[in-house]
């Protein structure tokens, strides 16, 4: 795993106790990561360290490692998103797919009897119909390998309502209906012909099947199965969403620093889409869910 900008505490704190889990590369300012690492206590003795004075030439190193298979992740440090994520959308050497990238988180909270996913707090600002198929099977396919089988997907909105005066519902409602049209095509007439009858590209109907989703659902009815009750709302997904889509960054980024800081949720991140998982955590971010998303980013 390759960390660019490694100069961070907390972060060093992390690549120690997962020192077991995957060899590091740490890239940055050699001075300020020995600093870092004495304020942490942290032995990287074990880590390898290639020494770059400037954050730019840092990302654009870090995501070369990964990009020419010396490495097969990717980390951010102490740096802002914009900058490693320039160097990770490099049309010559970067990280690009042809999958949109996005951001999922997970969370494990006493509240909820299960974990929680959440995207995408972080990299998407307004999807639209395609980005937001492309969240969707970022996510589903990372929490399948997780081990998670048929996962619930939820599309979050402010009502469980198509209102044309809230454009997040009715984007939310159209995905839910080509969902249920192309598992119609699939039961009744068997995967090829979803291609070819609703001419669609492959890739969207990629995962259908192997999960459930519904939406628009208010956050209330994905996840709490006594709100899904009173208010009459018949949904395998209903109160027990393993995935909440959010419809845009602003609902996806409050949402998670909302159960990161005020519920004090156990959590990590993982952006998914790029050639490796990228480990992108917040500079506040402790020790302990920067350790939660390194064990994610390998695990996906």
């Amino acid at each position: 795993m390759c960390v660019a900008c490694a100069d961070d505490a907390n972060l060093l704190e992390a690549v120690e106790a997962a020192k077991d889990m995957a060899n590091f590369i740490l890239v940055g300012n050699t001075e300020k990561i020995r600093r870092a690492a004495d304020e942490a206590q942290a032995d990287i003795s074990r880590a390898q360290v290639v020494n770059e004075m400037d954050p730019v030439s840092a990302c654009n190193t870090a995501v070369q490692f990964v990009s020419f298979g010396m490495a097969q992740a990717l980390m951010k440090g102490q740096v802002d998103t914009s900058i490693i994520m320039k160097a990770v959308l490099n049309k010559e050497s970067g990280m690009r797919t042809g999958k949109k990238l996005s951001h999922l988180a997970v969370f494990e909270l006493p509240t909820y009897h299960k974990l929680l996913f959440v995207a995408d707090a972080a990299i998407n600002i307004a999807p639209d119909l395609d980005v937001m198929i492309d969240i969707i099977n970022n996510s589903v396919e990372a929490v399948l390998a997780l081990g998670i089988t048929m996962p619930k997907v939820a599309l979050l909105a402010a009502k469980e309502k198509s209102d044309p005066k809230m454009p997040a519902t009715e984007l939310a409602e159209n995905i839910a209906a080509r969902n249920i049209l192309f598992n119609r095509f699939r039961l009744e007439q068997g995967t090829g012909s979803i291609y070819s009858q609703l001419e669609v590209d492959p890739d969207e109907a990629e995962f259908v099947g192997k999960y459930h989703l519904d939406g628009p659902l208010a956050l209330d009815n994905a996840i709490c199965k006594e709100s899904v009750k009173i208010k009459g709302i018949d949904s395998v997904v209903g109160g027990d969403a393993d995935i909440l889509v959010c419809p845009d960054i602003e609902a996806g980024n409050i949402l998670y620093k909302a159960l990161a800081f005020l519920a004090n949720a156990k959590h990590g991140g993982v952006v998914l889409g790029a050639k490796r998982p990228i480990i992108l955590t917040s500079r506040a971010d402790s020790a302990q869910s920067k350790l939660n998303s390194i064990a994610l980013g390998i695990l996906s």
